[in-house]
């Protein structure tokens, strides 16, 4: 019974606390002894005046007689943290909530300060906060508060570390938690982003469609060049064949109106062999005779020729050059 009233009544309880009290003696009738705890600071105060500060462990504060002379006093050794909350505005007239978190704690060498100097510690961090808060943040829009929390904690831990060290504390760090605007400002800011997103998409979309048409319009144009090289060759090959055949054995040289209506003889027969595998019901009336293939050929050089000299007006010397060449061969 006597341990548990002697010892017992030292045991430290409760949380972390910066504001002073009172702590009793392990005696039950004079406080000549105290059991200092490891996380606190106890001083000594002798009829109400400051003596001195007792470290941890079992410590003798001196003579007393029935707790008169001798009183104790404590404040607690641990980092203590105090959230306050700013409501502020910012330079595009958005209001906004800002918490900020300070970590302080009392300074070994200035208890007596922290004891005596200060009876709302709260308070009066959360005066300086407001104070420093609300002169930053309606200097910046809504998005530089974002960016820049870093900025306005540095300068809230400035502000306390030099205000507050009169007073026994130390600042071990200020944070801007959260910065929230109200709730239809978040709601517009995620609509802008939305919107912003969907016509980024949009532009993607339109681009890659874009891409597309342009690499089919070129895979069409090579393909068709392809084409043309091959119904060229195709028919080069055939002039060729028909040429050899003609003249084989032969000293005699085909002239070049004899090639061409090789060749349209051959696109003729060729266009009659397509007309007569197309499936549709379609009737076409022809001059299909051994002659036709003349007239054709005359019509196509008569039709050049008229060409000619209207083409010969709206060209260049060198060009017209070219146009009377063409004209006297086919001519011949």
């Amino acid at each position: 019974f006597w341990l548990k009233l002697i010892f017992g009544s030292s045991t430290y309880k409760g949380g972390c606390q910066v504001a002073p009290m009172s702590v009793p003696g392990l005696s039950p009738c004079c406080n000549c002894c105290v059991a200092v705890p490891q996380d606190k600071y106890v001083a000594v105060e002798h009829f109400g005046k400051f003596d001195k500060v007792l470290t941890a462990g079992l410590q003798f504060a001196g003579f007393d007689c029935c707790g008169i002379c001798i009183n104790f006093r404590s404040v607690s050794a641990r980092v203590d943290q105090t959230f306050v909350n700013v409501q502020t505005k910012t330079k595009d007239n958005v209001f906004v909530a800002a918490r900020v978190a300070v970590q302080h704690a009392v300074k070994q060498e200035s208890v007596e300060l922290a004891m005596y100097k200060l009876s709302d510690v709260q308070g009066q961090i959360d005066s300086y906060v407001s104070d420093v808060v609300r002169s930053y943040l309606p200097a910046m829009t809504l998005d530089e508060a974002f960016e820049k929390k870093d900025d306005v904690s540095d300068a809230v831990q400035k502000k306390l570390t030099e205000e507050m060290d009169a007073f026994g504390l130390q600042i071990r760090k200020a944070l801007v938690t959260e910065i929230s605007p109200d709730a239809s400002v978040v709601a517009s800011m995620n609509e802008i982003n939305k919107q912003k997103r969907l016509r980024d998409a949009a532009l993607m979309a339109a681009e890659a469609d874009k891409i597309k048409h342009v690499k089919a319009a070129e895979a069409a144009a090579h393909a068709a060049q392809l084409q043309g090289e091959g119904i060229a060759r195709q028919r080069r090959a055939i002039i060729d064949g028909l040429r050899d055949s003609i003249t084989h054995g032969t000293n005699e040289a085909l002239s070049t109106q004899q090639i061409s209506e090789l060749l349209l003889i051959t696109q003729y027969f060729e266009t009659l062999r397509d007309v007569a595998a197309n499936n549709k019901s379609s009737t076409v009336f022809l001059n299909h005779s051994a002659g036709a293939v003349a007239d054709v050929a005359s019509q196509i050089r008569n039709g050049v020729l008229q060409a000619g000299p209207a083409q010969m007006k709206m060209s260049s010397p060198g060009q017209n050059n070219t146009l009377l060449t063409q004209a006297a061969r086919l001519k011949q």
